[in-house]
């Protein structure tokens, strides 16, 4: 048959990694402190501790929280590090910094336990343009990650994918 379409892809060896196929479940929250600061600006360790104490932190189970102020207060370490007490028992993580912060810290961990050694000497696509909030970081370290087991490493779709690196 001449004019049969063959599907090059599906026969090939080539290996598709989805980042948004690791996307943990669990709402993100971006914590303010701003509103706990004297008129948003002054930390008052008194009654800091005592909202912190007195705040309902079960509120925040099974959810991933940055922390951050964003005032131009000047929050002392132990501030951040006091919350991240209160949180621990409810979170999954807690981070200070904003919401891509804490995507590419949770992509991290993810990529820390990430096995790649099915993908020696495989050419490999990390595909793109995900529905889920996927940080630029994520592909980075996936990318360094890959590099020295797999045949050549992509960026896209199979049929417009770009090339990336290929081992020599």
């Amino acid at each position: 048959m001449k004019d049969e379409i063959i599907n090059r892809v599906a026969s090939s060896k080539l290996e598709t990694i989805d980042l948004e196929d690791y996307y943990p479940e669990g709402q993100r929250i971006l914590f303010d402190i701003k509103d706990w600061l004297f008129e948003g600006f002054v930390l008052r360790e008194k009654n800091f501790r005592t909202q912190a104490l007195e705040h309902d932190w079960s509120q925040y189970q099974d959810s991933y929280v940055a922390l951050t102020c964003s005032s131009d207060a000047i929050i002392p370490g132990w501030a951040y590090m006091l919350l991240s007490i209160h949180l621990e028992p409810f979170t999954k993580k807690t981070v200070v910094g904003d919401l891509e912060m804490l995507e590419t810290s949770i992509y991290q961990d993810i990529l820390n336990q990430l096995d790649v050694t099915p993908f020696k000497d495989k050419p490999v696509i990390i595909k793109g343009c995900s529905k889920k909030p996927v940080p630029q970081n994520a592909y980075i370290m996936l990318s360094n990650k890959l590099k020295p087991f797999a045949k050549s490493i992509m960026y896209g779709e199979a049929c417009s994918s770009v090339p990336l690196y290929k081992n020599k």
